[in-house]
């Protein structure tokens, strides 16, 4: 594969619009991927709260990023102990046939030629032993698919934890055990292999051992990259936002992710719908949104339009059609990851 250095800074803003930039614009007839850094960053997941998902106090103190990316899954936590990548595909695939696999072989293969043990397992991650290094999360649109994921070499676990959600100190030992117990770093489990050498070993694999180039973007194409960033990724409504008043919300925790669903009523009638979660949804569930606006209220006319239109679980990932219906009569579930 051809590789992108754009990613030549550490700031989450423009990182993120770089990517989203790419999977919208490059188009390019060829496999491509990109290997970058984050200084202190939250990056959020497309479906979710912001504000449910971070410590304010805390990432405003540390003056750490946050940054809503265009992917699907959970929040994760960005520092310089982290190697981010992204693979920008084209497909000629239906969605129903697309999986993680298939584009997450050649870093598999890059860190296993490097003496690390991993494999795919889960919804979308890379473990060692039983314990996470990677997460991973894919979107798919007009024809590209990007898949990117971070590695873990040696992040900083107590910032990562008190970034992410936990706002009160006693329950702050707490969660960094339960991370550290399901978590490895690259570090730690190879500590000869150096940070830049894991780069290195990356980069041999990606690019065929060297014989594919690089992808030189434009002055044109970088200057629509910020632009994107100052209009876009940078703003507070995107990463933030206001939600919408509801009348009824409920959420669940399934095998394919956390969902929720939140519903703007008049006399049994849905007249505005939201669903977020860290679910990993492959295309932009709001493509459909208009498809629920004006239906009665009700768990069977919820499952007949996501029949309709959801055929190959695409916009919602692995949970189920008959499962987002049932959120309008289960109770709720509050159980919350980390990782």
């Amino acid at each position: 594969m051809r590789y992108i250095s754009y990613f030549d800074g550490n700031d989450a803003p423009t990182n993120i619009a770089t990517d989203a930039w790419l999977l919208s614009n490059l188009h390019a007839d060829e496999p491509v991927f990109a290997l970058w850094q984050n200084k202190n960053a939250v990056i959020i997941g497309r479906n979710q709260d912001t504000y449910e998902e971070i410590n304010q106090d805390f990432v405003d103190e540390k003056d750490i990023q946050v940054v809503r990316r265009v992917t699907g899954g959970g929040a994760v936590y960005h520092d310089m102990g982290n190697i981010c990548f992204s693979l920008f595909v084209p497909v000629t695939s239906e969605t129903g046939d697309i999986n993680f696999g298939t584009f997450i072989k050649p870093v598999l293969k890059a860190l296993q030629d490097m003496g690390i043990d991993a494999e795919l397992t889960g919804r979308n991650d890379i473990v060692v032993d039983g314990k996470k290094i990677s997460g991973n999360a894919q979107r798919m649109e007009r024809g590209y698919v990007l898949h990117h994921g971070t590695l873990m070499y040696d992040v900083d676990i107590d910032t990562m934890v008190r970034s992410l959600n936990v706002s009160d100190d006693k329950f702050i030992s707490k969660a960094a055990k339960s991370v550290r117990s399901r978590v490895a770093m690259i570090h730690d489990i190879k500590p000869d292999l150096s940070y830049d050498d894991l780069v290195a070993g990356l980069m041999d694999e990606l690019t065929n051992h060297g014989e594919d180039g690089e992808y030189v973007l434009t002055d044109e194409q970088r200057q629509s990259i910020l632009d994107l960033r100052d209009n876009q990724f940078a703003t507070w409504d995107w990463t933030f936002g206001e939600s919408p008043a509801s009348d009824f919300h409920n959420e669940q925790r399934f095998d394919g992710g956390t969902l929720g669903i939140s519903v703007q009523l008049e006399n049994g009638v849905i007249k505005g719908i939201d669903f977020n979660g860290d679910f990993l949804g492959l295309e932009e569930w709001r493509d459909i949104e208009d498809k629920f606006i004006g239906i009665p209220f009700k768990s069977d006319a919820l499952l007949e339009v996501l029949n309709e239109n959801n055929p190959n679980q695409q916009y919602f990932g692995t949970v189920t059609n008959e499962e987002i219906a049932g959120l309008v009569n289960i109770e709720k579930d509050d159980n919350k990851d980390f990782v």
